[in-house]
């Protein structure tokens, strides 16, 4: 039986048979027929030509050839595309070889010019070895004429004969020393030049870090000929030691104090351990020792305290030809009542423009208006009295203007006269705005009356102190304020210089969740860029982005100009002043300095210094009773502000402790520290994460959430003394996340959203959360499941719901649902 049992192979058109034989185990054999496919070639007739695309007829030719279901229009459009390409690829491969032409000729002047060098250097060594030994064999010549002459004529004499003949050879022993030397040395320098330039580098080479390893550099080429050339010529190759002025502070570490010898740190160590001083060169050594190092090594000392580090940022005295006009920087003060914030919102509506609400205005805290008549005003909205105060007891003065903000209905109130108080310490002159005049009850008239209980005198009573009634409802009289400000400004003749190193202070800062530490900083003077190297108070940084009250990033910020500053390596407190430093090591060491006073004066002032203190203090303490807690506030200012209020409340019997205050989400780590000690945790606009909540949970730990001050105050007072009265306590029912947001007619934005946890309730508060920051705390307008409104929807359903006055919603936030209710209390 044969292996295709009669019937006919398998065969391909056109091509060539051939047998193959394959051999098995056990003898069996088998034959296989394996037929090669010719490749099939076409050649373009002689009188073809190329067919060309022409936009009159359809591309591609014969339609019955195109592959199916392309249109001409398609066709032709894949057909420039193809032209398009082929062109590009031609234009970059000429492109690239021009390139290459460019490298080669390049390549072949350097190397041309290299070896120009080279030959001169070798022709100028040659020429003085020569001249050198020129010079030797006339000195021999002239040893050997007068010793010749001092011989007697008519004698001959076997040891003058002796002396001619050495000297008659040795000019010819001369060149052929010349002759070696000159081939050792062009040896060596061919050496050399292989060693150090061979060609073109492969990728090969490049890889594997070059043949033979490290290349010599043409500068340590250049040194080792320089240095070959004067012991050719007998000078001494010792290098001067060079005596510098070493700064030596209180300690310093081991390898800087070589850096600053610009000696080797093994060198040092190796001198310490001479010493009897076992040190690595990342230890600190005291000063004494470091200065006999620095005797040792033959170089001056110059001693320097800790607080010399400042002196790079000593004030420097301007030039008046410098100066020039800047923005006033006014700061609105008043009652929390009063309707300061309307007037900012006012002022702000006004004259920024719209679509602003609720966004970086304030959130920097500051912003720039321009009147009618185009003068610019910069506006601080601060945190508050306390912040107010800190900034002034820090010495930042950068207000030059106060707005006191009076309401006409309600006349000078406790903290109107505290404002009037700080004005008066800042020495800034004041304007009184008069708000609420649009009101049935105001009485402006008892405004002035009242204020001359505090020696401000307004104008319309004969006095200096501008004053002008406004209405932050209706607009009215916002214009005639701005004016009076500007009239103001131009009286005080403020000036700046923008062409020195920046200098300002610190406004608000706090730490963002994306962004890291974040300061809005007010320039007082020079001009602050991007990439600029600065020290704020304990903390210091380079200024990796500005960002301006519109929340456009800029390049560069002048006098009186608020900006967002990103870059800090920690968060600054409110009032720290801002100074540029030449060098990051500069702004280091200031800062570290700074931290560490800071610490000391802290650890001295809650230390005991003797015995007889410390007994003193344990019976003071006895019979008083702390109330521990801890802080988390979204801002610097407004934990600034809370730990400052905590520190006025308590008597002999009772007092507030803040543990901690910090800046940013409650974490783990303060519910840690707050179950150790007891404490409750208190989270002004801040959220605690989800983690943070469970362990609340479980270890018991109270977290207590706070948007007004007043109200965290008040609680904490009530606390404090024990009159603890029935309070409203927020009971968290559900929290709910925003999946999409929708425009719906006649109703707004509405979210469309998930509840993760609990339940959504209609009648209950909501708070909208941002990077666990509350954005908004309100009440619903609607909550609808699917097409009906519902009192309630649980948990895992979906549902839509719409705000009551705000707009301003985003996926991904979180809607957290609460319920007050009343619940008696004891400490």
């Amino acid at each position: 039986m044969s292996d295709n049992d009669g019937k006919k192979p398998l065969g391909l058109g056109g091509s060539r048979p051939a047998n193959v034989k394959q051999s098995f185990s056990h003898g069996r054999t088998k034959n296989v027929v394996v037929e090669t496919k010719r490749k099939r070639v076409v050649v373009p007739k002689p009188g073809a030509a190329k067919p060309a695309v022409s936009s009159g007829s359809p591309a591609g030719g014969d339609p019955s050839k195109r592959p199916a279901g392309i249109s001409d229009v398609e066709l032709e459009r894949r057909m420039k595309a193809l032209a398009l390409a082929k062109a590009r690829e031609a234009e970059d491969a000429a492109k690239r070889e021009a390139e290459e032409k460019e490298r080669a000729a390049e390549r072949e002047e350097r190397r041309a010019d290299a070896e120009a060098k080279e030959r001169e250097e070798r022709e100028r060594e040659e020429a003085l070895k020569a001249k050198a030994e020129e010079e030797e064999r006339k000195k021999r010549e002239a040893e050997a004429a007068a010793q010749a002459a001092a011989a007697p004529a008519a004698v001959v004499d076997p040891d003058a004969a002796a002396v001619r003949g050495p000297t008659r050879s040795a000019p010819q022993a001369a060149p052929r020393k010349n002759e070696s030397d000159r081939e050792q040395r062009n040896t060596r320098n061919k050496g050399g030049d292989d060693g150090r330039r061979s060609g073109k580098l492969t990728l090969n080479q490049a890889l594997s870090g070059g043949e033979g390893g490290r290349q010599r550099s043409m500068a340590a080429m250049k040194r080792k000929q320089e240095r070959a050339r004067q012991k050719a010529m007998g000078q001494n190759v010792e290098r001067e030691k060079v005596v510098r002025d070493v700064k030596l502070p209180e300690a310093i570490v081991v390898s800087e104090l070589a850096n600053r010898m610009a000696e080797r740190v093994s060198d040092v160590v190796k001198s310490l351990m001479n010493n009897g001083i076992m040190a690595t060169q990342n230890q600190s050594i005291d000063a004494d020792t470091a200065e006999l190092i620095i005797e040792e090594f033959g170089h001056t000392v110059v001693r320097v305290s800790d607080s010399d580090v400042e002196d790079v940022i000593t004030k420097i005295e301007e030039d008046p030809k410098d100066l020039k006009d800047r923005p006033p920087v006014i700061t609105i003060m008043g009652h929390v009542d009063h309707g300061k914030t309307s007037l900012l919102d006012a002022i702000r509506d006004a004259k920024v423009v719209a679509g602003e609400a609720g966004g970086i205005t304030q959130h920097i805290g500051a912003y720039q208006v321009t009147t009618n008549s185009g003068q610019v005003l910069s506006f601080l909205d601060t945190p508050g009295h306390a912040a107010f105060t800190s900034m002034r007891s820090r010495g930042a003065h950068v207000t030059d203007i106060v707005v006191l903000v009076v309401a006409a209905d309600d006349a000078v109130m406790p903290q109107t006269i505290e404002a009037i108080n700080h004005a008066k310490a800042a020495k800034v002159p004041m304007i009184v705005a008069i708000n609420k005049i649009d009101k049935p009850a105001a009485n402006p008239d008892k405004v002035r009356t009242d204020l001359l209980q505090h020696e401000v005198i307004v104008e319309k009573m004969s006095g200096e102190v501008q004053d002008v009634e406004v209405s932050a409802i209706t607009g009215q009289g916002l214009d005639e304020l701005l004016e009076s400000i500007a009239l103001q400004a131009e009286i005080l003749e403020l000036k700046a210089n923008p062409d020195r190193a920046a200098q300002g202070a610190v406004i608000e800062a706090q730490l963002d969740v994306g962004r890291g530490p974040v300061a809005t900083v007010l320039v007082q003077n020079g001009t602050l860029r991007q990439g600029d190297i600065f020290v704020v108070g304990e903390q210091y940084g380079k200024v990796r982005a500005l960002i301006n009250d519109k929340g456009e990033r800029v390049k560069e910020a002048g006098p009186s100009v608020p900006v967002e500053v990103l870059g800090l390596n920690g968060t600054p407190e409110a009032g720290d002043v801002l100074n540029v430093t030449e060098t990051e090591a500069q702004a280091r060491e200031i800062a570290e300095y700074r931290e560490k006073a800071a610490k000391e004066k802290r650890a001295a002032a809650g230390a005991a210094t003797t015995l007889e203190q410390l007994m003193a203090n344990a019976k003071a303490d006895e019979n008083v009773s702390e109330l521990p807690i801890l802080v988390k506030a979204d801002v610097q200012g407004s934990a600034e502000a809370i730990v400052q209020a905590m520190e006025k409340i308590g008597n002999d019997e009772v007092r507030v402790r803040v543990l901690h205050s910090g800046v940013g989400a409650i974490t783990e780590t303060d519910i840690g520290l707050a179950e150790a000690s007891g404490a409750p945790v208190f989270g002004f606009n801040v959220r605690a994460n989800a983690s943070a909540r469970n362990t609340a949970n479980q270890k018991g730990v109270e977290i207590r959430y706070y948007s007004v001050i007043y109200d965290l105050v008040d609680d904490v007072k009530a606390a404090a003394s024990g009159l603890l009265s029935a309070e409203i306590r927020e009971k968290f029912i559900g929290y709910a996340t925003i999946k999409e947001v929708f425009k719906v007619t006649g109703i707004g934005k509405v979210a469309g959203c998930l509840v993760t946890e609990g339940v959504a309730r209609r009648s209950a508060g909501v708070r909208l959360l941002r990077d666990d920051v509350v954005i908004h705390e309100g009440t619903l307008k609607t909550l609808k499941r699917f097409k009906d409104e519902v009192p309630e929807v649980q948990s895992g359903q979906e549902c839509g719901m719409a705000f009551e006055n705000y707009d301003d919603i985003r996926p991904d936030d979180v809607i957290e649902i609460f319920e007050r209710e009343e619940i008696e209390r004891s400490l």
